[in-house]
């Protein structure tokens, strides 16, 4: 396959404030330009878009095309097994709700300690195992979001899988944190294939500093900066497909033009890439990517990837006068729940992929916004 993936996390809304509101319409005609230029992979996952992506997906790829002309991935959410039975009703809802007979790639969801433990308490790989022996999902896989030492446990508890899907960015590449490069050299080590996700680490490596934009600009003002950061994670042995969550047909455009004919990064490209990694380092203090895990049972509702890109762009702003963010951030707390209305009931550092502490996090952005 082509190396670009369409991620349907991040659809086109009708209104910004409402996952559901997904843009069918914006979404087919993606979905056509991205066929028609030869790239086949799709991935949702259960709880995208507040439960919806799934359902867009089957309004705009699965009833408009034959089964053979696409790949469609998508994932078991350990995340919510709670009762013997969940990983089969929820599976057999997935099927439904894409309209599809089988998957191509089917992944157990967002590994890590916890999640671990719950696909093992379940039996879940046993479960992906025998869904495959019965035709209904063609490749089995799991996303992961942990250390480079568990990750090795489990490709050797779990030989049967065949490929793994990791963060790989070049922000986190050599991140102690996330371990994007050595999580990496873990797969390959197993002889696993790699799909990458958050290439452009939510959004984050396309709206770049102002004297980190320079850099690439002055060696190459016709390219954006994400196709830096896509064409960086796509340059490594293994990589099936880099998956980019689309917002509108001018990302997908952008992203088509530089992949149809993928060049790796060269050397004096990734000497580049080098020197914005140590200017984003002095500037983004909040190192989220906007996946929305950690809204889903938010007691308070408080939009905190919101908050923490308003957050970022206010620290980054060289204007320390009017604060373009405050208004913003004012605006978001007369539908949703302010910072400082968070209870450090944790249940949102629980689900972040990122593994940051959120609460904490939060009472930075009541100090900025609110006092």
């Amino acid at each position: 396959m082509k190396k670009l993936g369409f991620g349907l996390m991040r659809l086109p809304l009708l209104n910004e404030n409402d996952q559901t509101s997904i843009d069918i319409e914006q979404v087919k005609s993606m979905v056509d330009e991205f066929l028609q230029n030869g790239f086949t992979y799709f991935d949702t996952a259960y709880m995208y878009h507040d439960f919806k992506s799934e359902l867009a997906i089957k309004e705009a790829l699965v009833k408009r095309y034959d089964r053979n002309k696409f790949l469609l991935a998508d994932k078991l959410p350990t995340m919510f097994l709670k009762n013997e039975g969940d990983q089969e009703r929820i599976f057999q809802e997935q099927l439904q709700k894409c309209g599809v007979e089988y998957f191509d790639y089917y992944l157990l969801h967002a590994l890590g300690s916890n999640h671990y433990e719950i696909a093992q308490r379940f039996d879940s790989f046993g479960f992906i195992k025998k869904m495959k022996d019965e035709g209904k999902i063609k490749h089995i896989g799991f996303s992961y979001h942990d250390n480079a030492e568990l990750l090795d446990k489990i490709l050797i508890a779990h030989p049967e899988v065949e490929f793994v899907q990791l963060q790989i960015n070049y922000l986190d590449w050599d991140d102690e944190g996330i371990q994007s490069k050595k999580c990496y050299e873990i797969a390959r080590k197993h002889n696993k294939d790699v799909i990458v996700m958050e290439p452009v680490k939510g959004g984050t490596l396309a709206r770049l500093p102002e004297t980190a934009e320079k850099l690439l600009l002055n060696s190459n003002n016709t390219v954006s900066p994400a196709s830096w950061a896509v064409r960086f994670a796509a340059g490594h042995d293994g990589i099936l497909t880099v998956l980019s969550g689309m917002s509108n047909i001018a990302q997908l455009r952008d992203n088509m033009g530089y992949m149809a004919d993928f060049k790796p990064l060269n050397v004096d490209e990734q000497r580049i890439v080098s020197n914005v990694v140590k200017i984003l380092k002095n500037s983004i203090k909040i190192p989220c990517t906007a996946c929305n895990y950690c809204t889903a049972n938010c007691p308070k509702n408080i939009p905190i990837p919101k908050y923490f890109a308003l957050y970022n762009a206010e620290e980054q702003a060289e204007n320390k006068g009017f604060s373009t963010q405050r208004v913003y951030y004012f605006n978001y707390s007369k539908t949703y729940g302010k910072a400082s209305d968070c209870i450090s009931c944790h249940s949102c550092e629980k689900m972040c992929p990122q593994h940051l502490k959120i609460t904490d996090y939060l009472k930075q952005v009541t100090q900025q916004f609110e006092n």
